[in-house]
């Protein structure tokens, strides 16, 4: 059986190496093996190996996105099971993490630049859930930053962002789900592309 290969692919070499010298530092012997790949892994920013292991292969089960980049794809993944085949989100998840990376998605689906009333945005986002609940989706989207609105509640507007990372590649594969669904044959969006409303 072959041994399988875990890249670690970091954006900046300086404070990787900054983390991983803390934690050596920090440790009364030299380190095992596996306390070794422990701290390389927290240093690039996983809570451990196998954090930084599952990541990895969820980014080979997902197939079309970059490995050569810093992306946690087993928390893409896990935000992308929350969708259903037409791409709308099945219902508000538990996990904060989880719930942010789902509200990227619903962003992305509002018009760029419109101001729209409350009723709108309701509609807008019931058509990209199943839940029937755009009042803590609406809220939300206003409390993270993503939607600006008037002190009395009018005139919503979505605030222009660079999404994260994980939050492009999640719109992605969206668009590319949703495309499927609706029978319409063309490649998959890559990571670096947002078709899923206006960007």
């Amino acid at each position: 059986m072959s041994k399988l290969t875990i890249p670690l692919v970091v954006e900046d070499i300086s404070p990787f190496a900054r983390a991983l010298a803390r934690q050596i530092a920090d440790s009364k012997d030299p380190p095992s093996h596996l306390t070794l790949m422990n701290m390389v892994s927290r240093a690039a920013g996983f809570r451990n190996f196998q954090h930084l292991r599952a990541a990895r292969m969820a980014g080979e089960r997902l197939a079309n996105l970059p490995v050569a980049q810093t992306i946690d794809h087993l928390l893409v993944e896990r935000t992308l099971n929350q969708f259903d085949a037409m791409g709308r989100l099945r219902q508000w998840p538990s996990r904060r993490k989880i719930q942010d990376l789902c509200l990227w998605p619903l962003w992305a689906a509002l018009p760029a630049r419109t101001l729209m009333d409350e009723r709108e945005v309701n509609r807008r986002l019931r058509e990209v859930h199943l839940f029937d609940d755009p009042a803590i989706l609406r809220r939300t989207l206003f409390s993270l930053g993503m939607v600006t609105r008037n002190p009395d509640g009018s005139d919503y507007c979505r605030k222009e962002l660079a999404p994260p990372t994980e939050a492009r590649a999640l719109i992605s594969l969206l668009e590319a789900r949703r495309r499927q669904g609706a029978g319409i044959s063309t490649k998959p969006a890559t990571a670096g592309q947002h078709t899923l409303g206006a960007i």
